[in-house]
Order: structure tokens, then C-alpha cells, then sequence
């Protein structure tokens, strides 16, 4: 009888043991995947500011504008 108790509570602590591993593993996993896409989005980004930097606009004299009569 104390043999079976012992099996019934091995068996009970490995299932549970099993399924607390199982909520960790898939808790890491979404992180790893929403830091991967974050990254993804953030290069994204990063290309679309550089090509942004890249372009050269005509620089307008603020004197320049008032005689226009544009403010």
C-alpha cells in the first residue's frame, strides 16, 4: 500500500513537474519570437529613417520667406 502512495505521488509530482516545464518553455518561447519580430520591425524602421536621412532637401532662408510674403 505505502509502495503504491509512493508510485501515485512519484507519477504526481513528474506530471506536474511535466506541465509547470511546459508553461515556462512555451512563456520563453513567445518572448524569444516577439523580441525576433520587435527586431524585425525595428530594422524596418531603421532602413526607412536612413533612406529618409538620405534624401537632401532645399534649405529656405527665413528672410527669404517673409519677403515673399509666405510665414
Amino acid at each position: 500500500m505505502i509502495r503504491t502512495r509512493l508510485m501515485w505521488l512519484g507519477l504526481g509530482f513528474s506530471v506536474t513537474g511535466a506541465a509547470i516545464s511546459q508553461f515556462i518553455w512555451r512563456d520563453l518561447w513567445v518572448d524569444r519570437y516577439a523580441l525576433l519580430s520587435d527586431g524585425k520591425e525595428l530594422d524596418a524602421l531603421q532602413a526607412r529613417v536612413s533612406e529618409l536621412e538620405s534624401l537632401s532637401y532645399p534649405k529656405s532662408d527665413p528672410g527669404q520667406l517673409c519677403e515673399n510674403g509666405v510665414v
